[in-house]
This record gives structure tokens, C-alpha cells and sequence, in this order.
């Protein structure tokens, strides 16, 4: 059978659904497995096969070495709590999760490739960082939070699967913030929110990614994999108060000591989780990415700017503009 095996974990998630979807209409891949214990929609159900197992249970090796995959997208990394996943089975998930696939990877001879959704979350967000983080600066700073140390964890493992079997290149997307209209997380209900708590005193630097061009990287990497990791993000890095003038959100400037006091409770009042410390930290002191080897070795560049992409997060219209591209970004392909 000619054309790629591929194997989605997390195909229920919106990540997962999306690129489960396209891979299907994809000529050059022969075969979509997904596995997930949640409903996917009907009609992707008839596009592709489906494995109902969670990671970690028993029932995962068999059917994975049955499906004789040679491409495994390990898209079920969870950054916030959701349905049947509370924030403390977060990191079981996570590390457990990834541990679990990994061996199981290990057994497959027909494998090729492992593509990881990880996260530039890895980075952190610091008062004194680089204006660009490069792939190789991610022990520059402390773990602060508990999702930085889950991706460090879950990189780790990869790292050493990656040095154990050389014949299997593995590709570790680092994506910035993803942002889209139909997404329902923290960062999108952000947003969208009729005003912004932003921290009183600080205007960071942020770079975003539109949900599209993340499931475009992740397809590419299925595609056309690369070793190591390579940072995902949209054109442009602008201040979050030009961010959200052109987004038409006003902001709400709030005490930083106050921040996450007020931001919680008021989330608590709406029925929504708490805002991860993460997302805190970054809309404090931002972060940008340096996108050179998205570029010269993955050979992809995001559709959207970070501008657009906010602009259809949030329903908005007439953006345009740039901003402080990431340094040296020479031409590229794009798929």
C-alpha cells in the first residue's frame, strides 16, 4: 500500500480532528488511525479507523502494532483541564501517557517517523528573556509551572527514544499560543472576552499561531519530518496593547499582586477554571520565538501573522501589519 500509515493520538481533540480530517483527503497518506477513548464526529469517524483506548491501558499495544503505522503524531498533550481530565491527572496523562506510547513505539518495525504537539509554553515567560528563544535555549530558565515541567519531562523522554532508535526521526513542534474562533480554551475565552485583565505596568511581547497553521505545521511534519525540535509560530511579534487595539478589546489593567486574585475569582463566578500560570506569566513578559529552522529545515511559514490570527480569534476585522519578524528568516516553501 502505497502512501503514509498514520496514527493521531488524541484524534478527539480539536487538534487531532482537524488534522485526522486532512490527512484523510491527503494523497500522500494511505491510512488514518486515531486513538481516543472520547466521541469523534460522525463523519470523521467514517474517514478514518479508530482505536478506543486511553494511553496508558494494557489494550494500547495490540492495536497499534496491528495498524503496522510507520508515521505517530502523539497529539494528546493536555495543557488545561478538561472534561473527565481534572488538572491533577494532568501530568499522568502528559508523562505517563507519553512513556506508555514510547515503548510501544519501540516494538513497531514499520515506524518512521514520531510528531510531537508540544508547546514553546517549554520557554517560560521572563522578565529578562531573549527577544527570540532558540530550540537550544530551553534549559536557559527555571521550570516554573507545572506544564513546563510536564513538556520537559515528555521532551526528555523523545530525546532518548530518538537516541535509542536512529532509524526514527523524531520531530518536537514547539507551537506558540494557538488561537481560533471555534476553540474553546482559556487563552481563546481571553480573547474573546469583552475586556482583557492585563497586568498593570507591563505591555509584553506576544506571537501567537492560528489554529489552521498549527494543524499545517503538524501535517507538514507528517509529511516531511525533521529531527529535534523546531519552534512553531506566525510572522510578527507585537505588544499585547497594539494586540488588542487592533482586536478591539479594551484592556483592563490590573495591580500585578492583585492579578491572579481578582482573575480567579472572577473566573470562578463564570463557572470557569483558573487561568494556568502560564498564561499569567506570559501576559506579563511575553514571549517570541525565533522561527529559522521552521523555516529552512521544516520548510513551513504560517499563512496568518500573529495580527490575523488574533483577528479571527476574536471576530475582528481590517487588520494588517507587521511586526519584528524573527531574525535571519530566509525564504521558504510553503506546503
Amino acid at each position: 500500500m502505497d502512501g503514509r500509515r498514520v496514527l493521531i493520538t488524541g484524534v478527539a481533540n480539536p487538534f487531532g480532528a482537524r488534522l485526522a480530517l486532512r490527512l484523510s483527503r491527503d494523497a500522500g497518506v494511505a491510512r488514518v488511525v486515531g486513538v481516543d477513548t472520547r466521541p469523534v464526529d460522525p463523519d470523521l469517524a467514517e474517514r478514518i479507523d479508530l482505536v478506543a483506548a486511553d494511553l496508558r491501558s494494557p489494550d494500547l499495544p495490540p492495536a497499534v502494532r496491528a495498524a503496522a503505522v510507520d508515521t505517530v503524531v502523539h497529539n494528546d498533550i493536555v495543557q488545561f483541564p478538561e472534561p473527565g481530565r481534572p488538572r491533577a491527572a494532568i501530568h499522568d496523562v502528559n508523562v505517563i501517557g507519553t512513556l506508555q506510547l514510547l515503548t510501544v513505539c519501540g516494538g513497531l518495525p514499520t515506524l518512521r517517523a514520531i510528531v510531537v504537539r508540544g508547546s514553546a509554553a517549554i520557554y517560560g515567560a521572563e522578565a529578562g528573556a531573549p527577544a527570540f528563544f532558540a530550540e537550544d535555549d530551553v534549559r536557559r530558565y527555571a521550570l516554573r509551572t507545572r506544564f513546563q515541567r510536564d513538556l520537559s519531562e515528555l521532551e526528555g523522554l523523545v530525546t532518548a527514544f530518538a537516541r535509542r532508535h536512529p532509524g526514527v526521526a523524531c520531530t518536537l513542534l514547539r507551537l506558540q499560543p494557538v488561537v481560533g474562533r471555534d476553540l474553546d480554551t482559556p487563552v481563546n475565552r481571553l480573547v474573546r472576552a469583552p475586556v482583557v485583565p492585563t497586568v498593570l505596568g507591563y505591555d509584553p511581547r506576544v506571537q501567537l499561531l492560528d489554529v489552521d497553521d498549527a494543524i499545517g505545521a503538524l501535517r507538514r511534519a507528517v509529511l516531511h519530518p525533521v529531527r529535534g525540535p523546531v519552534n512553531v509560530a506566525a510572522d510578527g511579534v507585537v505588544s499585547l496593547s497594539r494586540a488588542l487595539r487592533q482586536a478591539r478589546r479594551p484592556a483592563l489593567p490590573i495591580a500585578g499582586p492583585l492579578w491572579g486574585l481578582l482573575v480567579g475569582a472572577a473566573r470562578s463566578a463564570a463557572g470557569q477554571p483558573a487561568l494556568p500560570d502560564e498564561i499569567g506569566r506570559y501576559l506579563r513578559f511575553g514571549r517570541g520565538v525565533d522561527t529559522t529552522r521552521m523555516r529552512r529545515e521544516l520548510r513551513f511559514r504560517p499563512q496568518h501573522t500573529t495580527l490575523e490570527a488574533l483577528a479571527r480569534a476574536a471576530g475582528a476585522a481590517g487588520l494588517d501589519g507587521r511586526e519584528d519578524a524573527a531574525p535571519d528568516a530566509p525564504a521558504e516553501v510553503t506546503p
